[in-house]
């Protein structure tokens, strides 16, 4: 299978938004997707993590859009791991030993319902030796993490199903519920953060990095009372009992992760064939941008108001590193537009620079 898909040539691209820090485009449930969309069709081939792609109970396959792991994303862009584009994969589902037979048997049906009426691949199931324990927590700035009482068992219900033959892994871990807390309404009405999200990012990340498999998570909750206030951007999240049709139909076709040292092809994304990285204007300090700049990437900074304030001139990067700002995912879809084409991008922004001239 051709690692890009559409005729003309692409301008690999990277596309990053930061989960649990309330991007203002990107913070809810698959609201930052359509961007996703916009920036794959003017590229030709994007990367980008799941929880831009993940709309709970919604979700929008694109060939042209690979869907990796924010840990997998970092190994990817420092040069340590290549991608593999597949037809298939065949997706594990591990399920949290924590969560309750109902609840359990309702994220059952929805594999089920993935494997009638989409064609998945989907099995073995495992279930985790002990519950897993997540806690969830909000950092001083009100950005999201977590932590997990039985990292242990999570990795040993994992290597159970490497062992069993599985090639991506679905996991879905009991979180705590505290429907009446302000934090949850908040982000119910469009002005908080997803207090699920750093959780999250903790259990994949510790998944993809023991075993090397496309991993992403879906959190096992109650469903919650109406609301008839309810912001647009949250609202794929109350559409039924389980988030987890969108992880299954996204590791369905989840690039293959191989080391760096595996046997070169055509067929592979490498990260020198970057050709520009997306991210918000405020979220520049993470791992795979920093390691982009290294390799002068082309960046194209966003207006998205988050959390964060890692600006370029915070890290002092408007002198060293030339970037380029876009107030929107349309102009910067614009952008790569040109990149692609080999236009300066400098020709269709305003000011116009002057000529540099060395003495």
């Amino acid at each position: 299978m051709s690692a890009f898909p559409s005729g003309a040539e692409p301008c690999l691209t990277l596309f990053l938004v930061p989960t649990g820090i309330g991007c203002d485009v990107g913070g809810f449930a698959g609201d930052a997707l359509p961007s996703a969309r916009l920036l794959a069709a003017a590229s030709g081939c994007l990367i980008t993590h799941p929880n831009v792609m993940n709309g709970a109970s919604l979700y929008w396959s694109d060939p042209r859009i690979h869907y990796v792991e924010g840990y997998a994303l970092d190994r990817f862009a420092v040069g340590d791991w290549m991608l593999r584009p597949v037809r298939r994969q065949r997706i594990g589902l591990l399920l949290d030993a924590g969560i309750e037979p109902e609840l359990r048997q309702r994220h059952l049906q929805v594999a089920d319902g993935c494997r009638a009426s989409l064609g998945l691949e989907i099995g073995p199931v495992v279930t985790t030796d002990a519950p897993l324990g997540v806690h969830l927590e909000l950092g001083d700035s009100g950005i999201s993490w977590g932590t997990l009482e039985r990292p242990d068992a999570l990795l040993r219900a994992g290597e159970r199903l490497k062992a069993a033959g599985a090639t991506a892994i679905a996991v879905v871990a009991r979180f705590p519920e505290d429907p009446d807390s302000e934090a949850l309404e908040a982000y119910r009405h469009g002005s908080g953060v997803d207090a699920l999200a750093g959780a999250e990012a903790v259990i994949s990340h510790l998944l993809v990095r023991h075993l090397q498999l496309p991993c992403a998570h879906a959190p096992a909750l109650a469903p919650l009372p109406l609301d008839p206030q309810l912001d647009p951007r949250a609202a794929g999240e109350e559409l039924g009992y389980t988030f987890l049709s969108c992880v299954l139909v996204g590791l369905s076709r989840a690039p293959d992760l191989l080391r760096a040292d595996a046997l070169q092809s055509s067929h592979l994304l490498h990260p020198d064939q970057l050709g520009a990285v997306v991210v918000p204007d405020g979220a520049l300090g993470s791992e795979a941008l920093l390691a982009c700049m290294e390799r002068s990437v082309p960046v194209i900074t966003v207006a998205n108001p988050s959390l964060l304030q890692v600006t370029a001139q915070a890290l002092d990067l408007d002198r060293t590193c030339p970037l380029l700002a876009a107030s929107s995912y349309a102009e910067a879809a614009g952008l790569i537009v040109a990149l692609r084409e080999g236009l300066s991008a400098s020709a269709v922004q305003r000011p116009f620079p002057a000529l540099q001239v060395l003495p």
